[in-house]
């Protein structure tokens, strides 16, 4: 079947500048949207398939079945089982991948352009008729549960998710991604039919194409391939997922027999698509990235308070969480709490200097590039950003934001983010009880 139409995506310019060239953004009459980018200087071409869902649209009681869903999607279509599809992709060195995250789960591949179409039709199949065989369910079921108890062991697990129940309650965000025991141990094969009937559908799809290939040659052949796919029923509605205001800070105490008390002081910060989300990155950026941030050198190389310390901002299409953690020994509990919560006081209280926040940029916009250095991350990258409706024009908006910030900028940010922490605290019981808010 021939390309049908270069059909531009609604309310979207069809064409945008990234590091690695252009990317055009195509839409099928079915509903699947095309980034594709030309690369003629490899041989190895990249794809990633996003579909929105992940654990943000999972009920309580079924948390954890869009990461089993990821583990199962290649184990078996109605043509192939999972051996038959692992020797396909092996014959011809290729690869291919499932993940699944707070608000998608993806399918990425990568193999040399020449065989793209063979591999797209191995894809077709997996995506329109995965047969999710009861075993290959019980077996990634079960190591699922593994994964889930050995992360029951780690401090900052524990700790991240006392702070995710205390920021976000009801919200889906408040849940891990991987799930509970209780609530994977009772997942089945009916379930994922129904979530995969719900969620893996071409209208909504994102599939971002980077290759040797010209972008007219790779539409066609994403057209032969998945054009025909047209989904049974209505698509599923997008929630609206709303959170009640923080009104003031908590304190979460775990005590567990450990060598150290981690320490984590968690906050809900901005939906990606927010102003103040450029602003919130570089916060983290400054606090906790690298031997030269600010927590790095206060609280390990000056004061001698942690064994290791960092900061993070999560991306995500609903707030996401901002943190600042660190470990330390058990006596020195209180007086790195005191630390920490001076350090973010003092972004409250202190505008920051205008080299302190170049060298945050610099810091920031380097790791940014590095993250951009292959096919498969730039078409990772364009597809997450257009499957969070931030539109493949983010990028370069993201890149020229972050140049623009100041101290006021990140005053405001902090003042407005950084208030009425969850504060969760892992470690021995005695450590733990001289701590009060």
């Amino acid at each position: 079947m021939a390309f049908q139409s270069w059909i531009p995506c609604p309310m979207h310019p069809t064409l945008s500048t990234t590091q690695r060239g252009h990317l055009q953004r195509l839409c099928l009459t079915n509903g699947i949207t095309l980034l594709v980018g030309q690369n003629a200087a490899v041989e190895i071409l990249a794809a990633h398939c996003f579909f929105r869902g992940g654990s943000r649209v999972e009920q309580p009681q079924q948390a954890g079945l869009s990461q089993l869903l990821a583990a199962v999607l290649t184990k078996g279509s109605r043509q192939r089982d999972s051996q038959a599809i692992a020797a396909w992709v092996e014959s011809l060195g290729a690869s291919l991948s499932v993940d699944s995250a707070a608000d998608h789960f993806e399918v990425a591949l990568r193999c040399v352009a020449e065989d793209f179409p063979e591999l797209l039709q191995l894809l077709a199949e997996i995506l329109r008729d995965p047969s999710f065989p009861e075993a290959e369910v019980a077996r990634e079921r079960d190591l699922m549960l593994q994964a889930i108890r050995a992360r029951q062991e780690r401090p900052f697990s524990l700790a991240f998710d006392q702070v995710r129940r205390a920021l976000y309650g009801d919200h889906p965000y408040a849940l891990p991604e991987l799930g509970g025991v209780e609530t994977v141990g009772s997942l089945t094969r009916e379930d994922l039919l129904a979530y995969h009937a719900t969620y893996c559908r071409p209208e909504g799809m994102v599939m971002a194409v980077i290759g040797p290939e010209p972008p007219e040659t790779v539409a066609a052949q994403v057209e032969a391939a998945l054009g025909d796919w047209v989904s049974a029923g209505p698509p599923a509605p997008d929630p609206a997922l709303p959170l009640s205001p923080l009104e003031r800070p908590q304190l979460l105490k775990l005590p567990q027999p450990t060598q150290q008390t981690t320490i984590l002081m968690g906050f809900r910060g901005s939906p990606a698509a927010s102003a103040d989300y450029p602003a919130l990155k570089l916060l983290a950026t400054y606090l906790g990235s690298g031997l030269s941030s600010r927590l790095f050198v206060e609280l390990r190389e000056r004061s001698g308070l942690a064994y290791e310390v960092s900061a993070f901002f999560a991306t995500r299409r609903d707030p996401a969480p901002f943190g600042a953690y660190l470990g330390t020994a058990p006596e020195n509990t209180l007086v790195a709490l005191e630390r920490l919560q001076a350090e973010i006081r003092r972004l409250h209280d202190t505008l920051l200097s205008g080299e302190e926040v170049e060298m945050a940029q610099r810091k920031l916009l380097g790791q940014y590039a590095l993250s951009k250095q292959t096919n498969a991350q730039v078409a990772q990258l364009a597809g997450w950003y257009e499957i969070l409706g931030l539109g493949l024009e983010f990028d370069q908006q993201y890149l020229q934001r972050v140049r623009q910030l100041t101290p006021a900028h990140l005053h405001q940010a902090a003042t407005t983010y950084l208030v009425n922490p969850a504060i969760a605290l892992v470690g021995p019981e005695e450590a733990l009880a001289k701590v009060e808010l």
